[in-house]
């Protein structure tokens, strides 16, 4: 087949000239020549069959190499490792794993879950980015929620500033809570190096730390445990189990003595708030891991 230009003599479309140009090819073998990005319209690569064409237009058929230079490889599609449990084009919420950072602390690290978020909505706009709205201690895992733009993300920390969204965790704890339901209210302190111990009311670097809690389910040595927070402070959940003497089963650091699944088994379940485009009560779940 020529790749001489045709001239355009009259409007019409790009099939119709081609089907001109080359009088022996069936239809199909003429939309092949479009998919495979052989048909030139004034320099142009064009797919379109019912492109309109116009006096003057050249059209030009290359041969199938001339045609495999000019196209550039397809771009690789970077494979991000997240699970996502939601995405619209204000918000991501996935779900974060065990032992993971949701984002870099001064020692700059690169691989977190807020960075394997930009590089996901990267993947189809370059310039793309995802705002930290809250955070996860990295031993926790579950459910959490990204802006995509600022004021999403303004929208999002307002309503956890104002503890106007409802947080849901599920423990395994050792032990069993007394009385099986309650709420542990403490004040806790965060150091310069992020150890967080509990001070008492009056301490002037105090947080108050309000953690309701009840039992789910119970095997004798262990109990399952559903906590709200109405305050996010460090380690709160953890502080909270061991001041009941329930400490979350792997959580040496709080005094647990078992570590069967070799992780703290704090799972951030549930995360109940207004979507920050309509004001629409919304709720994103997040299962439980295998282990609880």
């Amino acid at each position: 087949m020529s790749n001489n230009a045709h001239v355009v003599g009259e409007p019409t479309t790009l099939l119709e000239v081609l089907k001109q140009v080359f009088p022996q090819s069936s239809t199909t073998t003429l939309r092949k020549m479009l998919t495979q990005g052989r048909v030139l319209v004034n320099d142009a690569v064009v797919h379109r069959s019912r492109e309109e064409l116009h006096i003057g237009d050249t059209v030009m058929v290359l041969p199938h190499q001339q045609a495999a230079e000019r196209t550039p490889p397809p771009k690789k599609t970077l494979q991000v490792d997240i699970d996502i449990v939601y995405e619209d084009e204000h918000i991501l919420v996935v779900t974060k794993p065990p032992h993971q950072l949701t984002v870099a602390t001064d020692r700059l690290e690169t691989d977190t879950l807020h960075s394997r978020c930009v590089d996901h909505v990267r993947q189809s706009d370059p310039s793309a980015w995802c705002y930290i709205v809250h955070r996860l201690d990295r031993e926790t895992s579950g459910i959490l929620i990204l802006a995509k733009d600022k004021r999403s993300k303004d929208h999002l920390q307002e309503q956890f500033s104002e503890r106007a969204v409802h947080r849901l965790y599920r423990a395994r704890v050792e032990g069993q809570p007394q009385p099986p339901q309650g709420t542990v209210r403490t004040w806790l302190m965060e150091d310069k190096h992020l150890n967080v111990k509990a001070v008492n009311a009056n301490h002037p670097k105090g947080k108050e730390a309000i953690s309701h809690y009840h039992t789910l389910a119970s095997d004798g040595s262990t109990a399952l445990i559903e906590v709200e927070i109405e305050t996010g402070r460090r380690h709160q959940i953890r502080m909270a189990m061991q001041h009941l003497g329930t400490p979350i089963v792997g959580d040496e650091r709080h005094g647990a003595t078992t570590d069967p699944e070799k992780r703290i088994m704090l799972h951030a379940y549930a995360l109940e708030l207004l979507h920050p485009s309509n004001d629409d009560p919304v709720r994103f779940e997040s299962p439980l891991p295998r282990g609880f």
